[in-house]
């Protein structure tokens, strides 16, 4: 009997005006399925170096605004089996994605990057940023019965028929005139680690470091952050008792996972696309993603062909994303 196929992997990176990080990061990146950049309409030539230091990259342009929508739109393009999140400006490693692909093949369905676990470092924040994670892990610990140790890393990975499970808005979501619909933005990260939760996911905590921006300025604003992070906690526990506790597994907590630092044969571009042999049993969670459908890449989101231009959407000189916390 031959070997069941490995599962192949998208790599998902939302991008504003990163030209001088990206190349850092795409050179860097282990060998993959595929890897979407959701270009968030760069006034630079984030597009024109991407498909330069990757010619098979998939460009998607963002059909609104902010971080919550480039995720999304990042997710209905992707054809992988596992999706992985990751950010462009250089603050988290992309060689650590083989210890989130192999948090999925050991039984998880959502593994969740943590900068505060034995072995992980946040080396991008000092006492002050460490001591507010820390209360705010403690807080929506409490109030969900969970046991993250940080909400706010965007180090992600999915089984990609499990993401309409968390909910988020569609990419052709119609917000409010003014700003952006809820789940839009930066809060995104702390929205679908709470969710990954309290939908009934089994969520693994995998130890990551968090690296300062490697080119360009990131504004500090804590306590703008910290707000934000609350009010998104809040938020989704109003939401929780509105729409009634969801069926959760007993293992659905975050549990230990630090995998050694070796190299893992978890894709490869020559393999057919196919389900792992040890995927874990069904969830309420599966299910109800299952019934709704992950689908295939939507033919109707715009693919980005050019040198930062596109046919539909003009020039590539339009004006950037409004918003600086773009990245949270």
């Amino acid at each position: 009997m031959p070997p069941a196929p490995s599962p192949t992997v998208t790599v998902v990176i939302p991008a504003l005006n990163e030209e001088h990080n990206l190349p850092l990061i795409l050179e860097n990146l282990p060998p993959v399925h595929e890897v979407v950049v959701v270009d968030g309409r760069s006034q630079d030539d984030t597009v024109a170096v991407a498909r330069e230091v990757r010619p098979d990259v998939v460009v998607i342009r963002q059909t609104r605004s902010g971080k919550g929508n480039a995720l999304v739109c990042g997710f209905a393009a992707s054809t992988g089996d596992i999706v992985v999140t990751l950010n462009a400006d250089g603050s988290a490693d992309p060689g650590e994605i083989y210890r989130f692909v192999d948090a999925l093949l050991s039984g998880a369905e959502a593994a969740h990057g943590s900068r505060f676990r034995p072995g992980g470092d946040h080396r991008d924040g000092g006492a002050l940023v460490r001591a507010a994670h820390f209360v705010l892990s403690r807080a929506v610990n409490l109030f969900f019965g969970t046991r993250f140790t940080d909400l706010t890393c965007g180090y992600d990975a999915y089984w990609r028929e499990l993401i309409p499970a968390l909910e988020l808005p569609s990419p052709e979501v119609r917000g409010p005139r003014r700003g952006l619909a809820w789940g839009e933005g930066p809060e995104i990260d702390t929205l679908t680690t709470i969710r990954m939760a309290t939908q009934g996911l089994r969520v693994v905590e995998v130890a990551t470091v968090g690296y300062p921006r490697i080119h360009g300025d990131r504004q500090r604003r804590l306590l703008p952050a910290a707000l934000r992070a609350l009010r998104t906690a809040g938020s989704e526990y109003v939401r929780r008792w509105r729409i009634g506790h969801r069926p959760e597994p007993r293992h659905h907590q975050t549990a230990r996972y630090d995998p050694a630092p070796a190299p893992a044969p978890f894709v490869r571009a020559d393999e057919p696309t196919g389900r792992h042999a040890a995927r874990p049993p069904a969830s309420p969670a599966r299910d109800r993603a299952t019934r709704r459908g992950a689908g295939s890449r939507r033919p109707d989101l715009t693919v980005i062909r050019g040198e930062g231009r596109d046919e539909r959407s003009g020039p590539s000189h339009l004006r950037a994303v409004p918003g600086e916390n773009y990245y949270g």
